[in-house]
Formats: structure tokens, sequence, C-alpha cells
């Protein structure tokens, strides 16, 4: 058997950050295991997260009234475009991305990664997105460090539910490409956590990483739930909407239907 490609992503300028160790940790572990490695350390190479016209190498197909998301799609599809794409290419792991949450969000430097390469064409249509989106044969897992503590991200936290501050990053960015999205390994309140506890957390990571391959991805509503043309709204087929009616809880915590949102819909898989 081949052996597996990862792309890991680093989004910390700091080499002695915990996020930079836990990038180390993973790079070790999956060597370990003969995963083929490519690290993307995007402070260190100094990555411009700017969208522009700049990023097309072709002729612009309306340089009068520029749009970013035609124009890229369709220089994609000519090579005409600063083949940022590559990155995924043959990879079974992809966009395993490191980073502190800032702002609720991932850091610009990376929210501007994904702009510049998970373009239309390349990472997403509308005719072929979420669970039949390009990827939908990738895995992908999120490593986030946060500085508040994990009571601060629960139902009762002052800050809400982490549940709720995952779902635009991985159902709206990484499920909406086609990705299979692991559990996220969540690091909370990284810098109130004594040595002895960090070392306990990085092998932890690692001894996770030996079989994240076999792991079971989150849930997420089949596109097979919706109606998928602009004539029906891209909305959820009215035979299921009746039939959700009788459920105590909704389908996911963006399709959560009026109703409870499943416990732990962005942190943990189905059992």
């Amino acid at each position: 058997m081949a052996a597996r490609k990862a792309l890991i992503v680093l989004a910390h300028p700091e080499r002695t950050s915990f996020n930079y160790a836990m990038k180390e940790a993973a790079v070790e572990a999956l060597k370990s295991k003969g995963w083929q490695i490519t690290v993307s350390d995007l402070y260190a190479m100094n990555f411009n997260p700017v969208i522009s016209r700049k990023d097309i190498t072709g002729k612009l197909k309306d340089p009068e009234n520029f749009q970013y998301p035609a124009e890229s799609a369709l220089a994609y599809k000519e090579g005409y475009i600063v083949n940022l794409a590559g990155f995924f290419e043959n990879m079974n792991v992809t966009a395993k991305c490191h980073f502190p949450l800032q702002w609720f969000g991932v850091p610009a430097i990376l929210k501007g990664w994904f702009e510049r390469v998970l373009i239309a064409g390349f990472a997403y249509t509308y005719a072929a997105m979420y669970d039949k989106g390009p990827f939908q044969n990738k895995k992908t897992v999120l490593s986030i460090t946060t500085g508040g503590s994990g009571s601060m991200y629960s139902l009762q936290g002052i800050h809400g539910d982490m549940n709720i501050i995952l779902w635009p990053i991985q159902s709206g960015t990484l499920h909406f490409c086609g990705f299979q999205v692991l559990e996220p390994q969540l690091t909370y309140s990284i810098g109130h956590t004594p040595a002895d506890a960090r070392i306990q957390i990085l092998d932890g990571w690692k001894k996770r990483l030996e079989t994240i391959w076999d792991e079971t991805p989150l849930y997420f509503a089949p596109s097979r739930l919706f109606d998928l043309n602009f004539q029906a709204g891209f909305v959820m087929k009215r035979e299921v909407q009746d039939e959700q009616k009788t459920k105590k809880c909704g389908l996911s915590v963006g399709h959560h239907l009026g109703k409870p949102i499943p416990t732990d819909n962005q942190i943990k898989a189905r059992k």
C-alpha cells in the first residue's frame, strides 16, 4: 500500500508556542507510522493571506468588474493562477491545522489561506459540495488552543458553547469542500497549563495520531436530505422536515430545526 500523505498547516508565529510543539509531535507521530508529511508554516513562509487580482497570472475575464470567485475559478480551470491548490494533490489527511483560537475563529493568516487555496472549481461547486464535495475522500482535523478554560466554553460558560464556535470552521469551510472532519483536538487554557500536563497532552496527541485514519468523522446532515437546486432553494426536503418533527433534537448545530442541538455535535463523533 502506498504511503499515506498528510499536509500540516501551522498558523502561529512563535516556535516556542504550544501550537508549534503540537505540530512537531504530529510530524514525529505520523512519520513513525510511515506517513509522508508536508508542513506549511504560514508565518515562517511569510504567506500572503490577501486575495487579489495578482493571484491570476493569465488574462482576466472582466478586469473592469473584477470578482475573485469567478476569476479564480476560471483561472484554475485554465491553469492561470498561483498554484496553491497543489497543496492538496494526493493527500489523504489534509488541512490538518494547528492554531490558537482568536476572536472565536481562525487567525487572519489561516483565514486568508482558506480563501486563496479553497477556490471555486477546485475545492467546491454548487453542484458538488458538502458530502459530495471534491475532498469527500479526504479527512481533516483541527488542533486548537485557547486562552480560556474549558468551562468558559461550556453550555453555561461565559463564552458559550464551543460547538457553536466550531460550526463555521468545520461545516462552513472544511465539510463544505467535502472533507470528512474528525474530532477536533482542543487544548484549553494552555497559558495556565503546567509543564508536566503539557507533556501528557503531547503524548496523548501522538498516541491518537497513530490510528487517526481509522477514526469516525463528525456527523453532518447529508446532502440527500435537501433539494439541491436553485428553484427549490437548497432547503431540506418536506418529507425530511415532517420526519424530524417527532425527534427530540435537531440534526446538527446548524440544522437544529428550532430544537435542542445534539450534544457535542462538533466535538464528538457519533458512537
